[in-house]
């Protein structure tokens, strides 16, 4: 098993809560389920800005940044049960690390956190 790819990132929270006014940001950087699963969340500045870490993260991670036709709404933060982050790796994901780093078994590892001031994502990019 071999690292492939670490991404960074840090968000100024206040950042996000503004942009969030926009509701085409909204719609432009997050999933429909992540949309969705905003609306059970107290604190929304919170949930987004880690989010928004995590997919600025996780770009770094594979290297490319958002380009290849990759953009925020292809990258998807979920939880488990016991609140443990990870992406939905989708097709599209598949396809862009395959062609990336010529493997098809992959994992991605994320860890997201956030302060009051400061939202922070890290993301490894594992071959299986």
């Amino acid at each position: 098993m071999k690292i492939l790819g670490i991404g960074v990132d840090i968000v100024e929270n206040i950042r996000i809560h503004k942009s969030l006014k926009n509701v085409n940001f909204i719609k432009r950087v997050f999933s429909s389920s992540e949309i969705l699963l905003a609306k059970k969340i107290t604190n929304k500045k919170s949930f987004y800005s880690k989010r928004f870490a995590a997919k600025e993260a996780f770009s770094k991670a594979i290297g490319t940044g958002f380009r290849e036709n990759l953009n925020f709404k292809d990258i998807t933060v979920i939880n488990d049960k016991l609140g443990k982050p990870s992406f939905v790796v989708t097709d599209k994901i598949k396809k862009i690390v395959k062609k990336r780093f010529k493997i098809s078994s992959f994992n991605f590892f994320l860890s997201i956190s956030d302060e009051k001031k400061y939202s922070v994502a890290y993301v490894i990019l594992q071959k299986k």
